[in-house]
């Protein structure tokens, strides 16, 4: 099941790592104004899908991917995120 967001992620480096300029992806890791504003949409989008129970997973899928890019812009590791929340497991 998590193979996808694997492979989500390993795209998102790849044009981290990438000059050209046509990716979406690549547009969002270096114009860190957009990402933020990407993220912050898609949240708001994502409230207002479960408040009216409609499209839910559409944007649910739509944070994840803005997240994970924003993350990557900012050389958060999502491997690092992931010791953290495993160090809060109880």
């Amino acid at each position: 099941m998590f193979e996808n967001l694997e492979q989500l992620i390993k795209i998102i480096r790849e044009r981290k790592n990438s000059s050209s300029s046509e990716s979406y992806t690549n547009k969002l890791l270096h114009d860190k104004d957009l990402s933020v504003a990407k993220v912050k949409e898609e949240i708001g989008e994502l409230i207002e899908a479960v408040e009216e129970n409609s499209n839910q997973i559409h944007e649910a899928a739509d944070v994840i991917y803005h997240l994970m890019v924003y993350l990557e812009a900012n050389n958060i590791k999502i491997e690092d995120v992931m010791n953290e929340l495993k160090k809060r497991q109880k």
